[in-house]
């Protein structure tokens, strides 16, 4: 049987994409699910689909960015059950553009998403781990955080980040479980707001090979599902064609 049962799980960056496939895919194997993300009429579309599933699912907006935010979204997740059993730090963002475009405040926007937002996840969720005795966080990086790619510098940076973060966390903590799971190419929304047109096709040549969300929605699932003594450290997923 499945490690999933009856867990409390929070995951950022749940309106569509890597998020809503996870929630999904973790609500159907009987985990309590808590959705947040800026979105929330898609998150009350989601809620509502897990529930007509027989699915138990909760939902609050959060913006990653705000480290009061966060910490509520984490709160309310554990006033509603009790308990807060993974945090899935899974908000994102990617628009890519040469560094000599100068788009600074995509940049900023970037560390402040992807790093902020997990930092943010992290800072919510540890006490209440710690007091519990026991926890896991998955936090979502790339496979950014491994080979870096023209238009994409920050990007990767912000990933490698995450990945430091992550590591740093697994060899801090000695109850709480830490994930890092590494997606290569997946048809998602992430890359919508890039504004850089050679970027952009770039990004559409590479999505001719995707994954589907659900192939990173079953990674997570498996690190979840692993004996409380197992701890899976980091999964990555690529397309069998994608080469770097």
């Amino acid at each position: 049987m499945l490690n999933v049962e009856n867990k409390v799980i929070a995951i950022t960056g749940a309106s569509s994409g890597i998020g809503e496939a996870t929630a999904k895919l973790l609500a159907q194997n009987g985990a309590k699910v808590v959705l947040g993300a800026r979105r929330t009429d898609r998150l009350e579309k989601l809620v509502e689909e897990i529930h007509v599933s027989g699915g138990t699912a909760e939902f609050k907006a959060v913006d990653v960015t705000d480290r009061e935010d966060v910490k509520a979204f984490v709160g309310f997740a554990k006033d509603k059950f009790g308990r807060v059993d993974v945090i899935f730090n899974n908000a994102g963002v990617m628009p890519l553009s040469p560094l000599n475009a100068l788009k600074v405040e995509e940049w900023d926007n970037m560390i402040n998403v992807n790093i902020h937002g997990v930092l943010n996840g992290i800072a919510a969720g540890l006490p209440i781990m710690e007091a519990q005795g026991g926890g896991q966080f998955i936090n979502t990086a790339s496979i950014g955080a491994h080979v870096v790619a023209p238009t994409a510098a920050v990007y990767c940076a912000t990933k490698y980040a995450v990945w430091a973060i992550s590591e740093g966390l697994r060899q801090e903590s000695q109850n709480i479980r830490v994930t890092t799971i590494s997606p290569g190419v997946v048809e998602t929304e992430l890359g919508s707001d890039i504004t850089d047109d050679t970027s952009r096709g770039f990004l559409q040549e590479l999505r001719k090979t995707a994954l589907t969300s659900d192939a990173i929605a079953r990674a997570v699932l498996y690190a979840v599902s692993q004996p409380d003594d197992v701890d899976v450290n980091e999964v990555i997923v690529r397309p069998i064609r994608q080469m770097m």
